[in-house]
């Protein structure tokens, strides 16, 4: 049994990852300020015995000890981020090297969860881990993407000068249950949108392009990552199928059974017109690829949102509430 220490363990993919995590038989201590994450993701592990929640911000320092940690505690959604920059930036800052320092003294191995916002908006498709991006240091999201960018340094400088173990894992678009509804990116907005029968707002004319990751294909490349003992990283974690704006809005009208139409608005300011991963270094070290379809990734993420906003389907049986439940995770909701 190690003892973990999940940063950021009450959000949508922190909250899945200290699931795995005991159900592996490890000892979890998921730390969250819940700025972004929520306790209804983690109140099905609180009864566990061997997890333990603190409320508390990296960018103050703290102490526990622990074996490894997974540093995933930053808002990640545009609005999140975008709402207290400052704040933004000094948690992938200020709260990294915090993190780092634990780190350090414990002797622990430590993943830090970078994005592949840190590529900015590409020259280069698709985006190899030896792509340096460009990125606008000074744009709206230059709080998420600098920040991310500031901690990878951080993480190798800790690396190089103290000889902290660091794994670096850059994530692209992920989804599934557990994702706040409200939170802003686009697969959450298009879902909320197509169950309510609002228009799907796609910026610009659609055409760009994003790839996505369900859940459970990222959780398994960051645990393998992280378990691994040939590589610092950083390696991509991502879905390598691509789809335009235009063509995901298709597709959750169609897992939804919706009626809604596109409505197009303007394109935000430094928003990426492609991204996809080159997975080629998860494949040759980790063995990895993501398995899930964006099919089965939207049927069991839109099952989730039907319960979370209390939208039932219509003539609904046995097998859809079965879905139902397993997209919940056993989370009793709304209490």
């Amino acid at each position: 049994m190690k003892t973990i220490l999940v940063t950021g363990g009450a959000g949508f993919l922190g909250s899945h990852l200290c699931e795995r995590l005991l159900d592996r038989g490890d000892e979890v201590i998921c730390l969250d300020n819940l700025f972004t994450g929520r306790k209804e993701n983690i109140r099905h592990l609180m009864r566990r015995s061997h997890f333990e929640f603190m409320r508390h911000d990296i960018v103050d320092p703290f102490m526990v000890e622990c074996d490894q940690i997974y540093n995933l505690a930053c808002p990640a959604s545009p609005v999140a981020y975008q709402y207290n920059p400052i704040k933004t930036i000094k948690t992938s800052s200020v709260g990294t090297v915090n993190v780092l320092g634990l780190a350090k003294r414990c002797q622990a191995r430590i993943l830090h969860a970078s994005t592949s916002e840190v590529y900015g908006d590409p020259t280069v498709h698709p985006q190899p881990e030896s792509y340096w991006g460009n990125v606008n240091p000074i744009g709206p999201r230059s709080c998420y993407d600098e920040g991310k960018r500031v901690a990878e340094s951080l993480c190798m400088n800790y690396h190089l000068a103290h000889g902290v173990e660091v794994r670096i894992i850059r994530i692209f678009n992920t989804y599934g249950p557990r994702m706040d509804p409200n939170d802003g990116r686009v697969i959450s907005n298009f879902i909320t949108q197509a169950l309510r029968g609002e228009p799907l707002t796609v910026y610009g004319d659609g055409s760009q392009t994003r790839s996505f990751c369900y859940r459970d294909d990222l959780i398994e490349g960051m645990i393998r990552l992280m378990d691994q003992n040939e590589e610092t990283g950083p390696v991509n974690i991502g879905n390598p199928g691509e789809f335009s704006m235009l063509e995901l809005a298709e597709a959750v009208i169609a897992a939804t059974h919706s009626t809604s139409t596109v409505e197009h608005l303007p394109l935000p300011q430094d928003d990426p017109q492609q991204r996809r991963p080159d997975i080629t270094k998860a494949r040759q070290l980790l063995n990895w690829e993501p398995t899930i379809e964006l099919e089965e990734g939207l049927r069991k993420t839109v099952a989730y949102y039907r319960a979370e906003l209390g939208i039932p389907v219509r003539g609904e049986d046995d097998a859809v509430a079965s879905v139902a439940d397993e997209a919940r995770g056993g989370l009793c909701l709304n209490v």
